[in-house]
């Protein structure tokens, strides 16, 4: 369905080559959890999906205690989720998430983006309607078969499970994130290639090398700004 592994794969890869980056993007969606929740993960649903993400990026422990420290330290920083909506090249559409502490500055920062690399910003709902909300796993070493066992066995429904490289990917509801987490568990599986909630587009559109070119630029630049925490798209990056 939808986005297939190696479009997920190659996402993860490319963030992978800025890892001082990517550490910091997860400090404070750490932080942002713990301190709108408990800050123990077992009581707090939001931090331990954050948590598992972290760990198929290896997210230092070090990272993680620190910003779950802030956060039980009573620190005053407030962030803001918020989404923006634009499109790139040819048909492509983009789904920007952003954790800021200043919402003018991020508004603008991501407009401008937009604007320097060939794309447009959209009004909120322009493009969201076109992608669902999904949770991806991401599971090597075992069949479709023994998967779906898996999650029979546990009473768990996914939306669809297929095979791609190396890799079994299961795609489910978002609120059955725990459920297929702990069913996976409960079977002695804990580690995943994928383990996250994000946005997969409905259908997948194909560029031409140009418009590709352009495109892998405009993510690039929106996955560098500060408080872009995840960019989803419905390009065909294989």
């Amino acid at each position: 369905m939808g986005r297939k592994w190696n479009n997920i794969k190659e996402k993860k890869a490319a963030k992978d080559k800025n890892t001082s980056r990517i550490y910091a993007k997860f400090g404070r969606e750490i932080y942002v959890a713990a301190k709108q929740g408990e800050p123990d993960p077992e009581a707090n649903q939001a931090l331990k999906i954050v948590l598992e993400r972290a760990k198929t990026y290896n997210v230092p422990k070090s990272i993680i205690d620190r910003a779950i420290d802030k956060a039980k330290g009573g620190d005053e920083e407030n962030f803001d989720e918020l989404r923006y909506e634009g499109f790139g090249p040819n048909g492509s559409m983009l789904i920007v998430d952003t954790l800021t502490n200043n919402v003018n500055r991020t508004a603008a920062d991501v407009r401008a983006t937009f604007g320097k690399n060939g794309g447009n910003m959209g009004v909120n709902g322009s493009v969201a309607y076109m992608f669902d909300a999904t949770a991806v796993f991401g599971i090597e070493g075992k069949s479709e078969d023994e998967i779906l066992e898996i999650l029979m066995e546990s009473d768990v429904d996914a939306r669809d499970i297929s095979q791609e490289e190396e890799v079994v990917i299961v795609y489910a509801e978002p609120d059955q994130f725990h459920a297929v987490q702990e069913a996976f568990k409960n079977a002695g599986i804990t580690e995943f290639t994928v383990a996250e909630l994000t946005m997969i587009a409905q259908n997948d559109v194909t560029l031409s090398a140009d418009d590709q070119e352009q495109f892998e630029k405009l993510v690039d630049a929106l996955e560098d700004l500060e408080d872009v925490q995840q960019v989803y798209h419905n390009v065909d990056l294989g």
